[in-house]
């Protein structure tokens, strides 16, 4: 079970491709349209949010069809000159060798690109006129101001959150061929949580199943809602005037970011939004008593404590507010993340875990980042030995291991010492 199930189950053909299927229909006639060498549109533009299938079908139409497919996330490879170069020559007539080929051309996540990108967008539009390629975009917003050139170019299909039967159907599918017996509630609780996003449908179905074989509803009824709506700034608003320790902790569901990079919010915005020094002191007092919380459940794998954690760092700021006058202050970016993400170091050795694992598993990097590096160090936590295993699998070395245990919050695990003969 080396392989996540999200590449394992990944679409191969157009009909496996789950939902949505009056955009599949027009992306299939535009698609056609371009293999009778009459296009209707040069590029289409597929939007909607992630996990309803829109890089899947792009990859299995491309198989189909007997079309190459050339990949280029736009907020990794954003510039100018960066876009014109590889997209441009992936939309020319021939191949490097001199040979006709047909190829699409996928642009991933073109609304990643930010207003520093200049000229991005210029350039894609440019491509798209001089394209002998089909090419197609996908972004999470497609009515981001920055895309309107885009918008008018391109045929606009939008892809909507797939529906609670749709996923029920897929996850059963899976389970049947992983040989798993699971009840029905369980699927429907899976599917609901998911709010139609297959993708985490399929991660977390996966993860319940570890060293099962059969899963029952209260096998799943831990997994946590998530909520796509409310954005940090606004759980944090909510958090900092609540009245309740009850309503402090309740918004903190409301959003799906980890304890610990929430925690760091909290404590960089304390100072700023508690004025009153004596307010401020208890707020702080309570963030300590958080984080010493904190490092007893990673030392000791204690997760029982993580209720006190999240009680702590929530209700345990909102009531410390007593005297300090309510005004609008804006929200910071946690200084010490900043710090993190700066060092140059740790992200390559994230670099170079992900290309090793990417290569095992026959995808990017990018996809070994986002969607399979998460999985394995949610495993690293839960069975660390059986986590340590699959990274070895992945020809990791010992310092890339223990790089991901000291990122699962996990104590190095050492092999047993061999006995010394007594004298």
């Amino acid at each position: 079970m080396s392989i996540p199930w999200i590449i394992k189950y990944r679409p191969k053909r157009i009909e496996e491709v789950v939902g949505n299927e009056e955009s599949k229909k027009k992306f299939i006639e535009w698609l056609e349209s371009w293999v009778k060498g009459k296009p209707t549109y040069k590029a289409t533009l597929l939007y909607g949010p992630a996990g309803v299938g829109k890089t899947s079908l792009v990859e299995a139409a491309a198989r189909t069809y007997g079309y190459d497919l050339v990949e280029l996330n736009a907020s990794d490879q954003r510039g100018e000159s960066i876009i014109k170069r590889i997209v441009g020559v992936a939309a020319s007539q021939g191949t490097l060798m001199g040979s006709m080929s047909r190829r699409i051309i996928l642009l991933d996540e073109v609304d990643g690109m930010s207003e520093e990108d200049k000229g991005g967008v210029k350039a894609i539009v440019e491509v798209l006129e001089k394209t002998r390629q089909p090419i197609v975009l996908t972004a999470n917003d497609a009515w981001d101001p920055k895309l309107a050139p885009l918008r008018s170019v391109c045929l606009m299909l939008e892809f909507k959150r797939l529906k609670q039967w749709e996923v029920v159907k897929k996850l059963r599918e899976i389970c049947l061929r992983e040989g798993i017996e699971v009840d029905k509630e369980a699927l429907e609780f899976i599917a609901k949580r998911s709010e139609g996003d297959l993708r985490s449908a399929i991660n977390d179905l996966q993860t319940v199943s570890q060293g099962r074989r059969r899963i029952t509803i209260d096998d799943v009824k831990w997994l946590p809602y998530r909520n796509r709506i409310e954005p940090i700034f606004d759980v944090l608003s909510m958090i900092f005037n609540a009245k309740t320790v009850a309503t402090a902790r309740r918004a903190l569901s409301l959003i799906d970011v980890d304890p610990d990079m929430m925690f760091e919010w909290i404590y960089e915005n304390t100072p700023s939004q508690l004025t009153d020094p004596r307010d401020l002191a208890i707020a702080m007092e309570n963030l300590a008593k958080a984080d010493l919380f904190r490092s007893r459940v990673k030392l000791l794998q204690r997760w029982e404590l993580l209720s006190f954690v999240t009680e702590l760092m929530t209700g345990g700021v909102a009531v410390a507010k007593e005297a300090t006058k309510s005004k609008w202050t804006p929200f910071h970016f946690p200084e010490r993340i900043k710090f993190l993400s700066s060092i140059k170091s740790e992200r390559e050795v994230m670099n170079s875990i992900a290309s090793k694992i990417a290569s095992r598993c026959l995808t990017s990097r990018r996809t070994a980042l986002s969607d399979i590096i998460p999985y394995i160090l949610f495993i690293l936590r839960s069975n660390p030995d059986y986590g340590v295993k699959l990274l070895k699998s992945y020809d990791l070395t010992s310092s890339e291991i223990e790089f991901l245990l000291g990122k699962a919050g996990v104590a190095s695990i050492e092999a047993p010492r061999k006995r010394s003969r007594s004298t």
